[in-house]
């Protein structure tokens, strides 16, 4: 990545040397931003090796300022160097709008709905306007949205997400079920612009107007895809009668341009509702339960909100019973639950895991903290007599404090977190999360992380949270 590309592009586009290039974060992509800025000019960077993308999100970006659409302006390029220089549309994105203003009168007040309208007439204009005489040849990394980009969507949340989080189902069963679902989607046709990724970041407010980016991604594909991305857009958290009357005026708006079976879309909507969840998950267990990135790690509870609301509100599509029942376990999992934090109280997680799985994970936004490794310690799973006990139970107990060395790992633990607590409090803190692991999370790691829980609630005014990973089926997620 040169920088020293973007600086010459800024200084043959305004003639002057750029006095601050700044790095823009938050993307979860590979692509890299930077803002350039020279006294009243200001201008984004972007470098990305991708060049296919580079030349699919210039394109487009032509082709939609040709139809009068609100996108950036292209100030400078140089494929060659992978980069390109376009307007600085500033930071103020629809979503933050509505983080900042978090509450149900935002959605009653009629502001945020009326810009959520103009957004819906721009998405016409993407979808069918600008989307008749569009080349498609130039989209990456395919021309269409069609059952094979489906199934891997799919897949990609099967690898990503649902491996991950350790329930077993059918491969087979699932497979058909991913097929079915495809199938039915693919029935909704791919004749117009699908921008793929039309959610609230996306879209930069300038001066309370509305302007677009991000749609490098975009090829033909189905109406609903874009709506429900918007609609169900996993922080939004946008109201269910927010929704439902957002549907109706695209509906009504979609109707002057193209003909439309209503009953017949909205079955097609709530499909593709479902396909952009699963979706969803999937781009969140990568980015964070992969990556790590605690912004993604901290969106999977929203996301499977989302999903529950599904569940309990709209009949599924079509028969995928495989499906359906893996949805219903990662809804309900706790290992995905965030922990609830009373105003000015610290929250301690206490978690139990094995060490043959992954960690587990901090829906706190914190990152982490300690992690204790028990297998050192004298395990009960050894002795058949204690193969189908947890660390919950008399006799495991017994076993565990008839050995010394329980009891000097227990003062060094309740130390360490005694001191930490007492200055997270004082720091007015609101999280800690201390997990053990032992070799299946059954026996060890479940004995002191109770031993923990037990002795702090003893002792502190702190709420304190108990997730046992490995053993969710039959060992409560107690909260003290």
């Amino acid at each position: 990545m040169d920088i020293h590309v973007l600086e010459q592009l800024f200084r043959k586009w305004s003639g002057r040397i750029p006095s601050a290039v700044e790095p823009i974060y938050g993307s979860g992509s590979a692509r890299k931003y930077f803002r350039l800025q020279n006294g009243d000019l200001s201008a984004i960077g972007v470098c990305h090796d991708v060049d296919a993308e580079n030349r699919a999100f210039l394109t487009f970006t032509r082709h939609f300022r040709s139809h009068g659409l609100p996108v950036p302006e292209i100030y400078g390029e140089d494929l060659k160097q992978h980069a390109y220089l376009i307007s600085d549309l500033g930071d103020v994105s629809l979503f933050s709008l509505v983080e900042k203003n978090r509450g149900n009168e935002i959605f009653s007040s009629g502001k945020i709905e009326a810009i959520y309208r103009q957004v819906l007439d721009c998405l016409i204009r993407f979808q069918v306007v600008a989307g008749r005489d569009l080349d498609y040849s130039c989209c990456y990394p395919g021309e269409v949205f069609d059952a094979p980009s489906m199934k891997w969507d799919l897949e990609y949340f099967k690898f990503y997400f649902l491996k991950p989080s350790g329930l077993l189902y059918d491969e087979q069963k699932l497979e058909e079920d991913f097929d079915a679902l495809t199938h039915y989607l693919a029935q909704a046709g791919s004749n117009y612009f699908m921008y793929r990724d039309f959610q609230s970041r996306n879209i930069l407010m300038v001066k309370n107007n509305p302007y677009f980016i991000d749609y490098q991604g975009g090829r033909k594909g189905p109406l609903p895809y874009d709506l429900a991305s918007l609609l169900f857009q996993a922080k939004a958290g946008l109201p269910e009668d927010f929704r439902d009357r957002l549907t109706d005026y695209y509906l009504d708006k979609l109707a002057a341009h193209v003909k439309i079976d209503r009953r017949e879309f909205l079955r097609h909507f709530y499909g593709f509702v479902l396909l952009r969840t699963i979706q969803v998950l999937g781009a969140y267990g990568y980015r964070g339960l992969f990556e790590g990135k605690s912004h993604f790690i901290q969106s999977i509870p929203h996301a499977l909100a989302n999903m529950r609301w599904f569940l309990d509100n709209i009949a599924m599509p079509c028969k995928v019973p495989e499906l359906e029942k893996s949805l219903r376990y990662i809804v309900s999992a706790r290992m995905y639950s965030v922990p609830a934090t009373l105003p000015g109280q610290l929250t301690l997680t206490i978690c139990s895991f094995s060490y043959k799985n992954r960690y587990p994970m901090d829906l706190s936004g914190n990152g982490g903290g300690y992690v204790f490794d028990c297998r050192s310690l004298p395990n009960p799973g050894r002795e058949e007599r204690y193969r189908y006990l947890n660390g919950r139970d008399l006799d495991v107990r017994a076993f565990m404090e008839e050995h010394g060395e329980t009891e000097k790992f227990l003062e060094i633990v309740f130390q360490l977190i005694d001191n930490h607590i007492i200055k997270y409090i004082d720091r007015k803190f609101s999280h800690l999360m201390v997990s053990f692991g032992c070799t299946g999370g059954q026996h060890r790691s479940v004995y002191y992380a109770e031993k923990l829980a037990a002795h702090v609630k003893g002792k502190f005014d702190v709420s304190v949270e108990l997730i046992h990973t490995e053993q969710d089926h039959w060992i409560s997620h107690s909260r003290y």
